[in-house]
């Protein structure tokens, strides 16, 4: 999944790679100054910044072999017309059992054992039935997912809570989703997006038919979403449409066939792109109806080119974004945050770190113990930027080399270095950071190069 704490924790050591102590972030990272922290720096750096890197074609045959290719990938339009008991459990399985180890309360009190007991049963496994039609339906508002049903937040540690171990993801208005399984309350749906399989609050999702669902995510022209969040215009005509936050990569059809001087929600549409969303009735049916996003929102009318250079924008336009594990805060975690990036310029990612790090739709650099650490270190200095690097729970996303040594940009919980006397600094983060990568410490007897599992490059 998302990195556990242990390994959020990353260490940077800069014995090896001297970086100038002049440049320093006011924060104190190493090596990072304030022209570091501006994506025009990075672009500078590269020899043809605006070269595409795959075209569209070219992205579109890559989604493709990963629906087909990577299990944790799901094909929602390939699934029969009916699911069976065993497809549903199999599913289910993976979030079915509560953690084994001490869990705590927001206020750092233990979870009952009881508590914990009822919010399993709640999943109501006993209750999925032999045979049941396959039901679909569309996100409509940005809805977490949870391991269980509840919206109970629990913690590994009685003085963190920031890691919720219940926060599974999140999947954003407009996804088309499979619902398996509902709860024992009513309360919670158990759903299969193309990414995740967990369980959303009911009001969260919309139920339609497969040709509604399917409709809606073909349908063109549409706006896609290519800054880190924009939200729509506020309305009280339409509540569940006011202010919806739509975040990086999210693709939305356009309502056309309206009148140009008609209003939407009360407000002239000439100034803003009118958006057909999805909205829930009152009984949870699928309805469509206009929503307004203003024309100076940072959306645009297909995904952006994939380019070095608008890696690097991208990105930073995430810069300083408040680290949120599965997707809460209203972020992303380290693997969100780069799938992100790249779903704006149209390409498909899995949800977690080790997904992404064995996919065998995606082309690897693997790490193993017979690799020496001279060849980790060569692998290292040869990283180009947009390649993702991978330690068991953690991805950074790389930049480019600067003075030698490549930098990153990852969500991160906090850093540390050994400063100029030996001693190690740690830099508490818990955001999208730039930090160099080269040499890293994951514990006082391994370097991050020694961890590495996984480069990931994505091209041709």
């Amino acid at each position: 999944m998302r990195p556990p704490l242990l390994v959020a924790l990353l260490t940077l050591a800069l014995a090896a790679t001297p970086v100038p102590a002049r440049q320093a972030s006011p924060a104190g990272v190493p090596g990072v100054g304030e022209a570091q922290l501006t994506p025009a720096f990075w672009i500078g750096l590269q020899a043809q910044p605006e070269r595409v890197i795959l075209d569209r074609a070219a992205i579109a045959a890559q989604n493709a072999k990963l629906l087909q290719r990577d299990p944790s990938m799901h094909d929602l339009r390939a699934l029969p017309s009916t699911l069976d008991r065993a497809r549903v459990a199999g599913w289910m399985a993976p979030l079915s059992r509560l953690p084994t180890q001490p869990l705590y309360d927001v206020d750092g009190k233990p979870v009952p054992a009881a508590t914990l007991r009822a919010i399993a049963d709640n999943a109501a496994l006993d209750a999925i039935p032999a045979q049941q039609p396959t039901r679909y339906g569309l996100v409509v508002r940005r809805a977490a997912l949870r391991g269980f049903p509840t919206a109970r937040r629990v913690f590994s540690a009685n003085d963190d809570t920031d890691i919720d171990r219940f926060q599974e993801s999140a999947e954003f208005p407009g996804t088309p989703v499979v619902i398996a399984h509902t709860s024992a309350d009513g309360q919670w749906l158990f759903v299969i997006s193309p990414r995740y399989t967990a369980w959303t609050e009911k009001d969260n999702v919309a139920e339609g038919s497969a040709a509604q669902v399917f409709g809606h995510v073909d349908r063109k022209p549409y706006r896609v979403v290519t800054g880190a969040s924009v939200r729509t215009v506020f309305t009280p005509e339409q509540p569940a449409l006011s202010q919806l936050q739509l975040d990086m990569g999210t693709r939305l059809p356009l309502a056309t066939g309206l009148p140009p001087d008609r209003p939407v929600n009360g407000q002239a549409p000439y100034t803003s792109h009118v958006l057909e969303l999805p909205l829930r009735d009152a009984g949870g049916t699928l309805q469509f109806a206009p929503a307004l996003l203003q024309k100076n929102t940072d959306t645009a009318a297909d995904y952006l080119p994939l380019t070095r250079a608008n890696i690097i924008r991208q990105a930073f336009k995430f810069l300083g974004e408040r680290y949120g594990w599965g997707h809460a805060y209203d972020g992303r975690d380290c693997s969100g945050f780069v799938a992100d990036v790249y779903r704006s310029m149209g390409v498909q990612l899995p949800r977690n770190t080790g997904q992404q790090a064995t996919s065998p739709a995606l082309a690897h650099r693997v790490f193993t113990d017979r690799d020496s650490r001279e060849d980790r270190l060569a692998a290292a200095r040869a990283l180009q930027t947009g390649d993702l690097v991978y330690i068991p729970g953690h991805v950074m996303m790389v930049l480019g080399q600067y003075n030698g040594q490549p930098y990153v940009i990852h969500d991160v919980a906090s850093v540390s270095y050994r400063n100029a006397g030996g001693q190690r600094v740690r830099i508490k983060l818990n955001a999208v950071s730039v930090t160099p990568l080269l040499p890293l410490l994951s514990n006082d007897r391994q370097t991050f190069v020694d961890r590495m599992t996984s480069i990931v490059r994505i091209r041709q």
